[in-house]
């Protein structure tokens, strides 16, 4: 007879996600789910609550204050641990539900584990229309909690306690597979989560996961080894999935061997280091000069784990035409991009065995030469924008500027502080004009020490995201870079980190309002409008915010500087400091670091600016490059 365990439908699932373990690359077995974060409220805290409670040692549960934030930290967690452990979220039903919708659309963009538990409406339906119940008259069973389906990777509304039995294993399947790794979501009907069950004993036993990493087929290998080999311009593009897989070292070695300049993704940012003479930076929109010189020119693209989105491809124009892209990507939907020769499959599996199948991979003496005066005719723009005082060499390239101000550039604000960074730190940015900026200047100094969330450009995620990075790397120096419109939107973790004791350090960068998007809509021909607060409908006498006063409200220490030097003492200051750390500063909402690709957006096709008719024009224009 098998043996079983009665427990509630709640207390199976705190037990077996507690029982659920990963092997880590050192080879330590350690828990999968590090903790969770949570917000109570009727739909979770009587039974998903008393359970949490009762295992409170093994599963820690960090108390939130927004739903979306802390899942974000979930998120941010995840990434900083390179997707080799996971965090839980978990809301009441209705609002703090959908909260944690937009935490979600994170995780999937960005390929990354998380686990989402909210309440649900009663299964019986007696008693509806409960509290914070959103009714749909055409179809009882939808709930506010279906709109989680477009976000997460695996969906199941729990109406059973032996649902959970086959439902749970597939779902952490999921967020370990790197085909699939996602968000996952359950929703808990209030009366499921109280009943009883006989669960089988086997489904709490302790297992121990291992991070599949699936090896190609050996005829797209070949094809893919064909065109590498014959490739006399080739250049390597390296995505997330590349560093998820481990793949730095490979990757490094073959293109040294190769001479093969490597550009890298938002998502790759960090796969080399930025001393590599071979890293001649991001490609793309928010990319560097140097590869997307040499993106235009190339004969070969060798993308290796990377989804090759808009901002990565120019709208798919970045790149040579007549190049022949190979696809190396554990998703099948990801390598049959952009009509690639995919070769399906973990990135280091894949180079394990691509690599001895191209011994005959070799760029062209003169294509080496072009990368290397390229990448230092980059690294000379770069050092004249964040450096500005430092050159007088009136032919080097400096930031775009329209007006004369006397705030810093960002670029100036981020070479301060990459100047005085150690290998140990960690960065973050996410939306608004730092992850461009940071992208384009940011040198890292390390692998795997940066974190630019340019999947969904989520506003809010900056900070929240530094609270869960400094939990998942306790001795590291987290630094996180928000704009003060992604601080006004999502600042509350602030307050989280000092309670609990998660130090990081936020760089807060005010351009009076969201400066890149008006950089965008002067650029596609239209008047400032809505985006600087200065511009903002109804605003006769803006002001400024007391950002520094309004963090140290939440009792983390801050200051505000009035120009590099002092933002250089303030970074060492807060080295010193105990307890979350923010730095105010002023910069300039104009100037912006050179090198983009074009980019597709909409721009109207009749207007009567005739600004708008002009970039019109010339936006048809860059469509007719699109592959």
């Amino acid at each position: 007879m098998h043996q079983t365990v009665t427990c509630t439908t709640a207390q199976a699932i705190v037990r077996f996600l507690c029982a659920q373990k990963i092997v880590l690359p050192s080879g330590e077995i350690a828990p999968y789910f590090a903790g969770a974060f949570g917000i109570f409220g009727h739909g979770n805290v009587t039974c998903l609550g008393e359970a949490l409670y009762a295992h409170r040692d093994q599963l820690p549960m960090w108390r939130g204050l927004n739903e979306q934030s802390m899942a974000l930290a979930a998120v941010g967690y995840a990434k900083a641990r390179m997707r080799q452990q996971a965090m839980v979220a978990t809301s009441s039903i209705g609002p703090g539900a959908t909260n944690m919708v937009t935490a979600c659309g994170v995780a999937h963009s960005n390929r990354l584990p998380l686990l989402v538990l909210a309440g649900d409406t009663f299964a019986n339906r007696k008693p509806d229309p409960v509290l914070q119940q959103v009714e749909h008259f055409d179809t009882p069973t939808t709930t506010v909690n279906d709109a989680f389906r477009s976000v997460t990777r695996y969906w199941d509304r729990i109406t059973h306690p032996g649902q959970l039995v086959q439902s749970l294993p597939q779902a952490i399947a999921v967020m370990l597979d790197p085909a699939t790794c996602g968000p996952v979501f359950f929703g808990l009907s209030q009366d499921t989560q109280e009943l009883a069950y006989d669960f089988p004993a086997s489904m709490f036993e302790d297992r121990v996961w291992q991070i599949p990493r699936p090896r190609p087929d050996k005829t797209s290998l070949a094809a893919a080894a064909a065109v590498i080999s014959a490739a006399k311009k080739p250049l390597i593009v390296v995505g997330g999935g590349a560093r998820y897989s481990g793949a730095h070292q490979l990757i490094a070695e073959w293109a040294a061997k190769a001479g093969a300049p490597v550009c890298e993704t938002v998502a790759g940012r960090s796969t080399l280091r930025g001393d590599n003479p071979l890293n001649i930076g991001p490609m793309g929109v928010i990319g560097s000069s140097s590869a997307n010189a040499l993106a235009a020119e190339a004969d070969a693209i060798i993308a290796i784990g990377t989804r090759l989105q808009d901002f990565t491809t120019g709208s798919r124009t970045a790149f040579n035409p007549d190049a022949t892209l190979v696809s190396i990507n554990a998703a099948r939907w990801d390598g049959h991009k952009h009509r690639a020769i995919p070769v399906i499959g973990d990135a280091k599996a894949v180079l394990e065995e691509l690599i001895p199948a191209t011994p005959a991979f070799k760029a062209d003496a003169a294509w080496q030469d072009k990368a290397a005066a390229e990448r230092k005719e980059w690294h000379a723009t770069l050092h004249a924008c964040g450096h500005p005082n430092s050159t007088s060499d009136s032919n080097t390239p400096a930031a775009d500027s329209s007006v004369d101000s006397q705030a810093p550039a960002y670029a100036e604000v981020i070479a301060c502080v990459n100047d005085a960074a150690l290998p140990s730190d960690y960065v973050i940015s996410a939306a608004g004009g730092l992850p461009g900026e940071m992208n384009k200047a940011w040198q890292a100094l390390t692998e795997d020490s940066f974190d630019c969330e340019f999947g969904f450009s989520c506003m809010g995620y900056e900070i929240a995201a530094a609270y869960g990075a400094k939990m998942a790397r306790p001795t590291d120096e987290v630094f996180t870079f928000c704009g003060d419109g992604s601080y006004m939107m999502m600042n509350s973790e602030i307050y989280n980190s000092v309670l609990t004791g998660h130090k990081f350090i936020a760089v807060v960068c005010d351009n009076g309002g969201y400066g890149v998007i008006n950089r965008l809509q002067n650029f596609k021909g239209s008047a400032s409008y809505n985006n600087l607060v200065a511009d903002a409908h109804g605003v006769d006498a803006p002001f400024s915010v007391d950002y520094a006063a309004h963090a140290q409200s939440m009792g983390a220490l801050a200051r505000k500087v009035a120009s590099i030097a002092e933002l250089k003492e303030a970074v060492a200051w807060a080295r010193t400091t105990t307890r979350t750390t923010v730095i105010v500063i002023d910069v300039d909402a104009y100037q912006w670091v050179p090198g983009d690709a074009w980019w597709d957006v909409g721009v109207p096709e009749v207007s009567d600016r005739p600004e708008v008719t002009s970039a019109r024009a010339a936006h048809v224009q860059g469509r007719t490059r699109q592959a």
